[in-house]
């Protein structure tokens, strides 16, 4: 790193505060922080959403995959497949919940199946994309320490006091807005280092056979294999159903869009050109194996991992750092902190609507003003956890990522089956919805723990079915709505507190499992 690269950053970084503030000053609701005032173009909404998924986790991880993991190569792509297919059924299934004029998307659950299930959703939806934002400042500021030599510390306060000061001050105008540029950004650099690895890539594309086939024709239920085709796209779409459309962190995005048609131009935008940088990453992981396969002395030279091997997550910084000129390297370790600002700012905003919506406003006492304030002190409350999350991460395994995403995936299926009960089964309120929702993510757990060569994407498309089929046998049992309000009495309550604490156990021991092979 030169003072010129130094340079590069720090106008940057400026540059991001200056935004904020200037937007800042033209808010003065919750929607305006939260929505934008449904006031930005499609096309930024679109943006948005493909940099927060295509984050500096994505730049490290793809290239590292389908270039040097022994598994890796191509296949990664049909990954993808399940992407257009999931955001062409969104058209459809998430246009009740932006017509009903909701900042939390849980609080369209307590219209349908009551205030528990809104609770209950916008409760999960905390822990785990809480847990997630912490696991993800720890990784990409300990990527820019190594990068940079900064300390770990250090590190924190640059990337978090930049990201929280602009989330905090902009809102969502602000998170949208620097997406946008973060994400220009992103494809500069990464374009920039695919055309400079073109010559060894094409030049080395015999040597690269092994890592070009783009499909395994393998169903994940026997072998082992997490990612076959088949549970990539039954699975991935299920999955990608519910992350765009019942996760807030996405979802944010849709209810900020005008009208019904503006949200259809997000959602199909969103399928058409998250593709195309899916597939710079796997050139850039291409090119850098080719670009190692010259030069031997590159993988050694890598930082090593606990077990003593190449830590290939960082060899697109370490590439940038051996072959990029002063200034072009600022631009690059730009991209990184772009990436890791997109993924972390929206998070932040997303956390806080929730909580503000489903748990700090309940009452309705305060007024637009007192809540607007609010929203900031809330903003500012889950970036300060955030930070303090990470420096206990510090103590954990990477390959703790992974696992905390397949406990993700265990309440995928789960809470998408509670927003199709609530678009298409309104007999189904209460008790049956959550009992059915606690039976999905129990069922989960013992497939995790019994049947561990089934992929965890099956879990995405397990967890739906356990969760529907409980919750509307159940409903039918019930009868009329006289009989399904019985559930709700003293010994119905006592009874599902019973199935839930089975399930929580149940759900805890499997993650406990995933966890302890994450660590292992």
């Amino acid at each position: 790193m030169t003072t010129l690269d130094w340079w590069v950053i720090g106008c940057y970084l400026a540059g991001m505060l200056l935004l904020a503030v200037g937007l800042g000053r033209h808010q003065h609701s919750r929607e305006d922080y939260y929505l934008a005032g449904h006031g930005l173009p499609n096309w930024a909404l679109a943006t948005s959403i493909i940099a927060t998924q295509c984050s500096t986790n994505s730049l490290l991880g793809a290239p590292a995959l389908v270039g040097f993991a022994a598994a890796g190569g191509l296949l990664w792509l049909q990954y993808e497949l399940a992407v257009p297919l999931a955001m062409l059924a969104l058209c459809f299934l998430f246009a009740p919940v932006h017509a009903s004029g909701v900042i939390s998307i849980y609080a369209f659950l307590e219209e349908r199946l009551g205030p528990a299930a809104r609770r209950l959703a916008s409760g999960c939806f905390l822990v785990f994309r809480g847990v997630a934002t912490g696991v993800t400042v720890y990784g990409v500021a300990s990527v820019l320490g190594l990068i940079t030599g900064l300390s770990y510390p250090v590190a924190v306060c640059l990337l978090m006091g930049i990201t929280i000061a602009y989330d905090v001050l902009g809102g969502m105008r602000a998170v949208v807005i620097s997406d946008v540029v973060q994400m220009l950004l992103l494809v500069a650099a990464v374009l920039f280092a695919v055309a400079w690895l073109a010559e060894p890539l094409l030049a080395d594309l015999d040597g690269l056979v092994p890592r070009l086939g783009p499909l395994v024709d393998d169903w994940g239920l026997t072998t082992g294999n997490d990612y076959g085709f088949w549970p990539m796209l039954f699975g991935g779409f299920f999955l990608y159903v519910a992350y765009y459309g019942c996760d807030q962190s996405q979802a944010q995005r849709l209810l900020a869009a005008r009208d019904r048609r503006g949200l259809e131009r997000v959602l199909v935008l969103n399928g058409l050109l998250r593709f195309p940088l899916v597939l710079a990453y796997c050139l850039l992981g291409l090119g850098l194996a080719a670009y190692a396969a010259r030069q031997p002395e590159f993988l050694a030279s890598l930082p090593r991992t606990a077990d003593g091997s190449a830590n290939i997550n960082l060899v697109f910084p370490a590439f940038v750092s051996r072959e990029f000129a002063p200034g072009f390297a600022g631009l690059a370790i730009v991209g990184l902190f772009a990436a890791a600002m997109s993924s972390i700012d929206s998070a932040l905003n997303s956390l806080s609507a929730a909580t503000l919506e489903d748990f700090i406003d309940r009452d309705r006492r305060r007024n637009e003003e007192q809540l607007f304030r609010l929203s900031r002190w809330v903003t500012l409350a889950w970036g300060a956890a955030a930070v303090a999350f990470s420096f206990s991460v510090e103590h954990i395994a990477p390959t703790v990522l992974e696992a905390i995403n397949k406990v993700g995936s265990m309440a995928n299926g789960p809470l998408l089956a509670l927003f199709i009960l609530a678009l298409f089964a309104p007999a189904a309120r209460g008790a049956p919805a959550i009992l059915g929702f606690l039976a999905g993510i129990a069922g989960n757990a013992v497939i995790a723990l019994a049947l561990p060569s089934v992929s965890w994407l099956w879990w995405n498309v397990s967890g739906l079915v356990l969760a529907l089929g409980i919750a509307l046998g159940l409903t039918a049992a019930g009868g009329h709505r006289e009989r399904a309000r019985r559930l709700t009495a003293p010994a119905g309550r006592s009874i599902a507190w019973l199935a839930g604490g089975a399930a929580s156990i149940l759900a805890g021991l499997g993650a406990v499992q995933l966890l302890s092979r994450g660590l292992g």
